[in-house]
């Protein structure tokens, strides 16, 4: 995925200027594709020089604020990524080659890390929960919502698989 899509997705959700989206990013799209605000900030200069988006100046605001909207150019992009292939996502992940790395040096102090992370991904599976009952919890939902529903779920389920990978390794170490 691209950060350039990403946030295309999000303006046509709603326009707003480059600060409320770097903040509605962090909230939602940004659970599942990092960026900082210096990055989105960047990407929305280029969208507006490739002609995907238009930024119109905030009266009365200071500092240059835009407001942007998608333009058609950028509404057709999107749908050309959105039909394009996509190969699946490799596996990158600190934590694997830190068990490696443990089962070749250890004994090490990494049940501590472990520990730290089972508790940080508990508490973003709060927060997924905190969603799924606030936006979810009517009976009848769109087929939208459905799909923003299936992508709340991925990442439920995500984090309860990383705590029980988590707690397992533990056990695992504490057994040694």
């Amino acid at each position: 995925m691209s950060l350039p899509h990403a946030l295309l997705t999000a303006l046509i959700e709603r326009p707003c200027s480059g600060s409320e989206l770097a903040e509605r990013f962090d909230r939602s799209i940004g659970y599942f594709w990092q960026a900082t605000h210096q990055q989105i900030y960047r990407e929305l200069a280029r969208l507006e020089a490739a002609g995907f988006v238009l930024g119109s100046l905030v009266d009365g605001a200071r500092g240059g604020k835009k407001t942007y909207v998608v333009l058609p150019a950028g509404l057709k992009e999107l749908r050309r990524w959105l039909t394009g292939r996509q190969a699946p996502s490799p596996i990158r992940d600190e934590l694997m080659v830190r068990l490696r790395a443990e089962a070749v040096i250890g004994p090490t102090r990494i049940i501590e890390e472990l520990e730290r992370l089972a508790g940080q991904h508990r508490e973003k599976l709060k927060v997924y929960r905190e969603i799924e009952a606030r936006d979810f919890s009517q009976k009848k939902i769109t087929r939208d919502e459905k799909l923003r529903r299936l992508v709340l779920m991925a990442g439920i389920d995500f984090e309860t698989q990383r705590i029980a990978f988590c707690e397992q390794a533990i056990s695992i170490l504490k057994a040694s």
